[in-house]
C-alpha cells in the first residue's frame, strides 16, 4: 500500500468509527422531578432540598441554600459550560471576603479553611473523538425523596457508618460487635446481626411485592440482606467467598515469575522492577467527622478540611490490608481512579492468565511467529484500562451536574435532622420509617443545641464530607464500570482465580491486617470475572462505606461505565487488521460478542 492508498484507508477508518457512534441513539435523559417539587415555606420559591447545593451560601438554621437565585446561577453555568458563568455563582459563606471566609466550626477556624471550589461541572459538555459521546450514555431517574428505595438506602448508608470499624470477616459471619459508641440499649454494643435485622424491618428488604416497582427498581430490588449479600454488590460473582476482592489483597509473582522473593500472600504488585504494596494507611479507628451542625454547615460552604483525618503511628501498625470498612474507605479517598484496575491488569498478566481465547496469538510462537505486545499484549492492556477512564469521568460528570444534581447523603441527613423545621412529609415517612437506627446514630453522635429533635447528622470518614460535585452517578463506580468491561474483554473472564492456590480458596487478612491468610470458599468457585466484577463493586461501594454515595449510585453508574467501555471497544476493533473477536459478559447477566 503507498503513502496515499494508506492515507485514504486511515481516513476511511476513522470515518467508519465516527458512523458507529453516530448511529448511536442518543438517549433522552430524564431526572427524578425532585429538584423543582418542593417549595420553601415563604415567598413560595424553589428550595432545592433534595439538589446538591454544597458551597453556596446556606443558611444558618435550616440548612437550605440561602438564596435560591444562586442555584439558578450554578445550574446556567453547567448548561453553557463558560468558566465566567461559574465565576458569577456565589461560592463559600456569606461572611468574610472572597479568599478571607468567616466560619462558625471550631474546626474550620483553627486550620484556617479556604473554600473548594466545583469540580469540572463543565466536563459533560465536552466532545471526545472515541467511545460513545458523553451525552450518548444515560442512567435512569435516582429514587425519590421519601419512597421505600430511598429510605432504604439511606438506612443502609447509616448502618455502614456504625459498622465502619468492624472486620468484613466479622460482618460476613455476622460474628461483629462495634467496639466505637453506640450502645444498642441497655448498654450493649451494637451486633452486626442487630443491624442487619433492622435494616430488614425497611419495607424495600422486608418483601419482594413491598411496592409498585419500576423496570429500573425492579433490577436494582434486593433480598433480605444477610451477612453474605449485605453492603455488597449485585453482579455476578459479588457474593462468593470474602467480601474483599483477591485483587485488593493479593501480589504477583514478579519480573520473572520465579522471583522467589515474590509470592502472592506477600501483597506486593511487581510493577516492572520496583513494587508496589497493597496495604493502606490504618486510618485511626473511630474517628468520623462532620456530626455537629456547625461543622457541617460549614462544610456545605465549601469549607476544605481535607487532610485532617488521623492515621495510626506506630510504625508496625501504620499500614495494613484492608481489614476494615474503614481501610477501604481509604483506598478509594485517595486512589488514583483508575488504580484497582491497573493493578489487577498488572496481577493477571503476572500470573500468566490466559488471554480471551479469540484474540490473535493465542498459539506457540513457533506456530504464530509473533507475539502480542504493542497490540494485544500487556501494553495494550494496560493504557487501555486507563484511556476509558477519562471518557467514563466525562460522561458522569453530565449526568451528575447537567441532569440529576442529586444531593449527597450528607445533605439528607440533615435535612432529616431538621425534619421538624423543613415541614416536608416526605422526610417525616422516612424519620418515622427510620427511627431504631436513627436512634442509634442519636447515640453515637454528640449533642447539640441546634438540633432539638434529635442529632441524625451522618459520621463521615472524610473530614471534608463529599467531592465537591452531586451524588448521581459515581465517578469511581462509572470508572470502575468501565476498566472491569475492558480487563473482562481481553482475559479469559472463565478461567478460575488461583491466586491463594486454587479457585475454592480465598485471601483475607488477620484480625489486626498484619498478613494474608487463606479461608476456603464455600458458596462457589473464584473465577477472573466474579473477582473483577467483585473489585469494581468494592471500590464502587467502598464510597458508600464512607459515607458519600447511595447504593443507587453504585449500580447505575456501573451499568453506564460499562456501555463506555463496550462502544470503544467496538470502535478501535475496526482499526486492526487481525480477525478476532471479544466475549464480553455484562454486568446484568448474558455477554456480548464484539
Amino acid at each position: 500500500m503507498n503513502n496515499n492508498d494508506r492515507k485514504q484507508e486511515a481516513r476511511r477508518i476513522r470515518l467508519s468509527a465516527a458512523d458507529i457512534a453516530y448511529t448511536r441513539v442518543h438517549p433522552d435523559h430524564i431526572a427524578n422531578g425532585d429538584e423543582h417539587k418542593f417549595r420553601s415555606v415563604t415567598g413560595n420559591k424553589p428550595s432545592y432540598l433534595a439538589s446538591f447545593t454544597k458551597g453556596m451560601p446556606h443558611d444558618d438554621d435550616t440548612g437550605l441554600v440561602l438564596n435560591p437565585d444562586d442555584f439558578q446561577r450554578f445550574v446556567k453555568g453547567i448548561d453553557s459550560g463558560d468558566p465566567r458563568d461559574f465565576i458569577d455563582t456565589p461560592l463559600g459563606p456569606i461572611a468574610g471576603t472572597p479568599g478571607s471566609p468567616v466560619w462558625r466550626s471550631s474546626k474550620a477556624k483553627k486550620h484556617k479553611a479556604k473554600v473548594r471550589a466545583w469540580e469540572s461541572q463543565g466536563a459533560g459538555n465536552t466532545f471526545d473523538l472515541e467511545g460513545p459521546d458523553a451525552q450518548a450514555v444515560t442512567m435512569p431517574p435516582a429514587p425519590v425523596l421519601g419512597s421505600n428505595e430511598l429510605i432504604a438506602e439511606m438506612g443502609e448508608v447509616y448502618v455502614q457508618a456504625l459498622l465502619r470499624d468492624v472486620p468484613f470477616t466479622d460482618i460476613t459471619d455476622e460474628s461483629g460487635k462495634v467496639s466505637c459508641k453506640p450502645s444498642y440499649g441497655s448498654g450493649r454494643p451494637l451486633t452486626v446481626k442487630t443491624a442487619l435485622k433492622e435494616l430488614n424491618k425497611l419495607a424495600w428488604f422486608k418483601s419482594d411485592d413491598c411496592c409498585l416497582l419500576d423496570t429500573n427498581e425492579v433490577k436494582r430490588k434486593r433480598a433480605t440482606l444477610t451477612g453474605q449479600n449485605a453492603f455488597r454488590g449485585i453482579t455476578a460473582g459479588d457474593n462468593i467467598g470474602p467480601y474483599i476482592s483477591q485483587f485488593l489483597l493479593a501480589g504477583n509473582k514478579g519480573i520473572n515469575g520465579m522471583d522467589a522473593i515474590h509470592k502472592a500472600d506477600d501483597g506486593y504488585i511487581a510493577y516492572g522492577a520496583i513494587r508496589a504494596d497493597q496495604r493502606v494507611r490504618h486510618a485511626t479507628p473511630c474517628d468520623d467527622h462532620m456530626t455537629n451542625w456547625k461543622e457541617w454547615l460549614d462544610v456545605q460552604d465549601g469549607a476544605n478540611l481535607g487532610g485532617l483525618e488521623s492515621y495510626v503511628c506506630k510504625k508496625t501498625e501504620a499500614y495494613r490490608f484492608i481489614t476494615t470498612p474503614r481501610d477501604l474507605a481509604t483506598y478509594v479517598h485517595y486512589d488514583a481512579l483508575y488504580e484497582a484496575y491497573l493493578n489487577a491488569c498488572l496481577i493477571l498478566l503476572g500470573e500468566g492468565t490466559p488471554f480471551d481465547p479469540d484474540l490473535p496469538f493465542q498459539r506457540p510462537d513457533y506456530i504464530d511467529h509473533q507475539q502480542s505486545f504493542a497490540h494485544f499484549g500487556g501494553p495494550h492492556i494496560l493504557s487501555l484500562v486507563t484511556e476509558v477512564a477519562t471518557r467514563a469521568l466525562k460522561a458522569v460528570r453530565y449526568q451528575k451536574f447537567n441532569i440529576h444534581r442529586r444531593m449527597r447523603p450528607e445533605v439528607l441527613a440533615a435535612r432529616l435532622s431538621k425534619h421538624k423545621e423543613l415541614d416536608v412529609a416526605e422526610l417525616d415517612t422516612m424519620v418515622d420509617a427510620l427511627k431504631p437506627i436513627l436512634s442509634l446514630v442519636d447515640k453515637k453522635n454528640p449533642k447539640d443545641t441546634c438540633l432539638k429533635h434529635g442529632n441524625y447528622l451522618l459520621p463521615m470518614a472524610f473530614c471534608e464530607g463529599s467531592p465537591m460535585h452531586p451524588a448521581y452517578g459515581a465517578g469511581h463506580a462509572t470508572v470502575a464500570g468501565a476498566c472491569v468491561t475492558v480487563l473482562k474483554a481481553f482475559f479469559d473472564h472463565k478461567h478460575p482465580l488461583t491466586l491463594a492456590g486454587n479457585d475454592t480458596t480465598a485471601f483475607v487478612p488477620t484480625s489486626d491486617g498484619s498478613k494474608l491468610v487463606t479461608t476456603p470458599v464455600t458458596n462457589g468457585t473464584l473465577t477472573i470475572e466474579g473477582e473483577l466484577n467483585k473489585l469494581a463493586s468494592n471500590i464502587a461501594i467502598g464510597r458508600d462505606w464512607a459515607g458519600v454515595h447511595y447504593f443507587t449510585d453504585y449500580i447505575e453508574s456501573l451499568r453506564m461505565g460499562e456501555k463506555i467501555a463496550l462502544g470503544i471497544l467496538e470502535e478501535q476493533k475496526l482499526t486492526y487488521g487481525e480477525n478476532f473477536s471479544m466475549t464480553v459478559p455484562l454486568f446484568d447477566g448474558g455477554a456480548i460478542r464484539i
